[in-house]
């Protein structure tokens, strides 16, 4: 059993957030968290001592950091996470990818440091992942510049798909048990759109229309769909337009030819894997060749922007099935890819061990191995994001060729651009000012439950409205 005690601060998450990098789960309590592990040693204690250090000291005393005391919050956090990162390490004689450094953003820290040298020296960070890090951060600030800092980026969310994946986490609902809802859940979004839409007064730099997966919808109610955006939100030619089409086995000519006709240029199809056999054990109903199919069904509607996505490290997967699916989505030559690592959260149906147990670093090695070819085919990093459940420490990397990119992603993950969302389980954004690369950001989330966004979708309209100071 191990036991961290925390004394003179209380950096509970913190010190939760580095325990993830070792171990499965830890729990928090008040005054301490505890991991039942049989390799961990007895006791370690994080405390800061004093006016002049703070220190990570294990029971017996064989490793023992003292490390300078500082008052900045930002400082104190990182420096408890320090220690701690350096005493596990010490006694488990393992090492995590991004070393202590658990946040959402790593290229925020990257930034920062602005050296790969000084990342792994600092935060030990391991050296790929810390010039992956400042590749992705040039990249990404290129990106951002493009996104002007008065305008506004819109979510339109649809949670519900065809059909419920095992590694799902999402807030959304399978649509094969709840028929009856398309209809309502579209009144319910017309209405917040109609609401807010003509009074934003604001350019729309991006939108992106995300899920779950928007092309449930049969063909009338996806056209009624974007006729509601379209009709509504005042986009020029200028608007960056996405549409996660998503899952093969919901997109039809029909709704390929309604996106071209309304203007939308980017799409996503998104197989996760290129193993057939996969698909079906992970409950998604298309195979392979119908990624293929639609893939050049889209390519035949003009569609000249195509994200895909792939997930490493799937319950019945190889590490050559994953390097097999990242070459064959080169093959079809996809402006956009991105590689997901897979993570668990509390309600999907795959275990902790399902997404956590890797004893060879085979996933590790094979996203590796990835990125190096989505290297040599002339994609580039430009952003990236991490999950505090992640299988092997990982993260999730966003890859396009250049001039492709997808400046929604962007200004979602760097939390620097105001982001308006529509629909259950949105969350809206507004960013306050800059210092740096700093910003204050404030957050207005809708209700997540369906229903509950359906009885009330004038009440969250009215919300955001007052959030971003229109009424």
């Amino acid at each position: 059993m191990l036991e961290i005690y925390l004394e003179g601060h209380d950096n509970y998450y913190g010190i939760a957030d580095v325990m993830r990098a070792f171990y499965l789960r830890p729990t928090e309590d008040k005054d301490c968290l505890r991991v039942y592990c049989s390799d961990a040693p007895d006791m370690v204690f994080c405390s800061a001592v004093g006016e002049d250090s703070s220190s990570c000291t294990s029971k017996d005393g064989t490793v023992s950091i003292i490390l300078p005391f500082v008052t900045d919050p930002v400082s104190i956090s990182r420096e408890v996470k320090r220690s701690c990162y350096t005493a596990l390490s010490e006694f488990l004689g393992r090492k995590a990818p991004w070393g202590c450094l658990t946040g959402i953003r790593p290229t925020l820290v990257a930034g920062e440091t602005g050296d790969p040298q000084e990342l792994s020296e600092k935060y030990f960070v391991r050296q790929d992942k810390a010039e992956l890090a400042l590749k992705t951060y040039a990249n990404e600030q290129k990106v951002l510049s493009k996104i002007p800092g008065e305008d506004i980026n819109i979510y339109v969310g649809i949670p519900f798909c065809p059909s419920r994946c095992e590694y799902c986490s999402f807030v959304s609902s399978d649509i094969s048990h709840h028929m009856d809802r398309l209809g309502k859940y579209l009144d319910a979004l017309e209405e917040e759109i109609k609401t807010v839409g003509p009074v934003i007064g604001r350019k729309i730099s991006t939108l992106y229309l995300g899920g779950g997966t928007p092309t449930v919808f049969n063909d009338t109610d996806f056209d009624r769909l974007l006729d509601i955006i379209y009709d509504n939100l005042k986009m020029d030619p200028e608007t960056e337009v996405t549409v996660e089409a998503g899952r093969p086995d919901t997109i039809t000519e029909h709704k390929l030819r309604s996106m071209a006709e309304h203007g939308v240029r980017r799409i996503c199809i998104n197989p996760q894997t290129m193993n057939s056999e996969t698909l079906a054990r992970l409950n998604r109903l298309h195979s392979s060749e119908d990624t293929v199919r639609v893939f050049e069904m889209a390519r035949k509607a003009g569609f000249d922007v195509i994200n895909m996505d792939l997930i490493a490290g799937l319950k019945y997967e190889t590490a050559s099935d994953f390097i097999d699916s990242v070459n064959r989505l080169i093959d079809l030559h996809p402006e956009n890819i991105t590689v997901h690592t897979l993570y668990k959260k509390r309600r999907a149906a795959i275990s902790v061990s399902d997404v956590l147990t890797d004893d060879n670093n085979e996933v590790d090695d094979a996203v590796r191995k990835g990125y190096g070819l989505l290297d040599k085919a002339g994609y580039i990093p430009y952003y990236m994001y991490r999950q505090k459940d992640t299988g092997h420490g990982l993260e999730n990397t966003g890859f396009a060729l250049p001039g492709t990119e997808c400046l929604y992603n962007v200004a979602m993950m760097t939390d620097a651009r105001d982001v308006l969302s529509f629909g259950a389980g949105g969350m809206s954004k507004r960013v306050f000012g800059s210092e740096g690369n700093k910003y204050r950001v404030e957050r207005c989330p809708c209700i997540k439950d369906v229903i509950g966004y359906m009885n009330s979708s004038r009440e969250m309209a009215e919300r955001k409205m007052r959030f971003f100071g229109i009424i």
